[in-house]
């Protein structure tokens, strides 16, 4: 195994991932990760878009039913495609429509280590 520690250098130009980690009832998983895909394929075709997977606990009893990671070119082109007003609408709507309270905890991360295999 190698490890290799990186610099977060924060440069807007930089690649970037976003992570968002949500608290959601067991409950509403299925309809909100299909109304999730939706909203995923609209951001799947902005600029500097690189990948997206959407992580589901094999536990309900875990905080975090959902895990959102995404990976953009640079914090530009994240903030652009978020600012798109569909998406914005969309992703309103989904918090309104679930019955319970959908907590998202959204924020974009820099790689500090990364380790790959031997």
């Amino acid at each position: 195994m190698t490890t290799e520690n990186l610099p977060a250098d924060g440069a807007p130009d930089s690649p970037v991932t976003f992570i968002n980690v949500f608290e959601i009832s067991a409950d509403e998983l299925d309809a909100f990760v299909e109304k999730w895909e939706q909203r995923a394929r609209l951001m799947r075709e902005k600029p500097g878009f690189i990948d997206s997977r959407m992580h589901r606990a094999r536990s309900s009893d875990s905080r975090f039913q959902l895990v959102n990671v995404s990976h953009w070119a640079s914090q530009e082109a994240w903030e652009a495609a978020t600012a798109d007003p569909e998406f914005s609408a969309r992703t309103r709507a989904a918090r309104e429509e679930a019955k319970q309270p959908v907590t998202p905890n959204p924020a974009v991360y820099d790689v500090v280590v990364e380790l790959t295999a031997p």
